[in-house]
């Protein structure tokens, strides 16, 4: 028998609280009998004793706006992966898109700079964000950047 025939069976769970025809409903509805969790909710950052530091208390501040946004770096492209694409080109932005180096979206959202990781054996115009070592291996290979 397969996964998705024993699937539909799956009973739904109790909901608590809901009449004694819930099978869970009446007095105290599985909750125990008197306190805190018995009554109401309690807090996920509640720990209980006030002589205890709390986690929040130990981290340590983080201040200045969109500290939590991840940072809007460009995307990577190697000299191993410009190799690939036909020789005598000039390198940019359309270039990739179209050749499906990078999604087009993306790359006018964040940019593209293009790393020495990889050889370079054809000569390329670059006009794009390059590093130092990228720019060496283009000009040695006999491209240009503009």
């Amino acid at each position: 028998m397969t996964q998705d025939l024993i699937r539909i069976v799956k009973r739904s769970k109790k909901r608590l609280g809901r009449g004694y025809g819930s099978g869970k409903g009446g007095h105290t509805v599985g909750r125990g009998q008197k306190g805190q969790k018995s009554r109401g909710k309690v807090g996920i950052l509640f720990e209980g004793v006030k002589v205890k530091k709390s986690l929040l208390k130990k981290l340590p501040f983080q201040r200045g706006k969109g500290k939590h946004l991840a940072k809007n770096k460009p995307l990577i492209v190697n000299l191993s992966v410009i190799n690939l694409l036909p020789a005598d080109k000039e390198i940019n932005l359309d270039l990739l898109v179209k050749n499906r180096v990078v999604d087009g979206p993306d790359a006018e959202k964040f940019g593209v700079k293009i790393l020495g990781n990889g050889e370079l054996s054809k000569k390329f115009t670059i006009s794009l964000p390059i590093s130092k070592s990228a720019a060496r291996k283009v000009e040695k290979a006999g491209g240009k950047i503009i």
